[in-house]
């Protein structure tokens, strides 16, 4: 498990920060225009942090939001970002634009998804992709890459699986680094542990430029190829929105776009 999670101390979060960022107490020190000796003793506990002082750092280390209110709390302060439940009256005007965006891209598949890649919401494009998965990778929270890997799920219907799993599998990791999320690492074991098989040669003209998925729809004898961009909250001051991804896929040939816009 990660340090992140274990760590109840303000200077053990900020050195396993630090850590994770790979910078030195002198690089962190000259960013955060602060001494050397005193971050040494904020990290040490023999000297207490502010509010301002752990707020300045934890902008300098990239810190998420979550782990903000984390480091805060642990130095006995209260959090500075809400949290709210994306389904919270005061969270309206951000779920309209989650589903205008979704809406916007139809015929083609979009999905939001939180931290956990469990899905938010999602377009009717994408309904239709999933029809013909396991009714338990179906119910409520719905992991988008449980989903996509599992045997039962979408994976027999995936031509490149090994090539679309090794790209989920790295992109996840990048999460995990970046977030030090425990939650995220016991689902990356997971994850890898299901069965895979070598993608059949690449039939796209995409090599050295993007990871295309190639999925076969239901009632669709050839499949479809895709290619996915993610989108984030420019500013979020809430958790929930920091943590919030929306996935969109775009047709990537011609083939796959006329079919799409027939189905629709």
């Amino acid at each position: 498990m990660s340090a992140t999670a274990i760590a109840t101390r303000p200077g053990d979060l900020l050195r396993e920060w630090r850590q994770r960022r790979r910078l030195s107490q002198l690089d962190l020190a000259l960013e955060a225009e602060v001494s050397a000796r005193h971050l040494s003793f904020l990290e040490t506990g023999r000297s207490a942090p502010s509010r301002e002082m752990l707020l300045r750092l934890a902008d300098q280390l990239d810190m998420p939001l979550r782990a903000r209110n984390q480091l805060l709390n642990a130095a006995g302060f209260a959090a500075v970002y809400p949290e709210r439940a994306f389904d919270a009256p005061d969270m309206a005007v951000a779920r309209a634009a989650v589903q205008r965006v979704l809406a916007a891209h139809m015929p083609f598949p979009a999905l939001a998804v939180d931290r956990g890649w469990n899905l938010v919401a999602a377009n009717e494009a994408v309904a239709r992709l999933m029809a013909g998965a396991a009714a338990h990778l179906l119910a409520p929270p719905l992991n988008v890459l449980r989903l996509s890997l599992h045997p039962e799920g979408l994976a027999p219907r995936i031509d490149n699986l090994g090539e679309w799993r090794a790209h989920l599998l790295a992109r996840l990791q990048q999460q995990i680094h970046q977030s030090g999320d425990p939650d995220l690492q016991v689902l990356h074991r997971e994850l890898a542990a299901y069965p895979t098989r070598a993608s059949a040669a690449p039939a796209h003209d995409l090599t050295g430029v993007a990871v295309p998925l190639r999925l076969r729809a239901p009632g669709m004898d050839t499949p479809l190829s895709f290619l996915s961009t993610t989108t984030v909250f420019g500013t979020p001051v809430d958790v929930t929105l920091s943590e919030l991804a929306l996935e969109c896929f775009f047709p990537a040939d011609e083939r796959t776009r006329a079919a799409l816009l027939a189905a629709a």
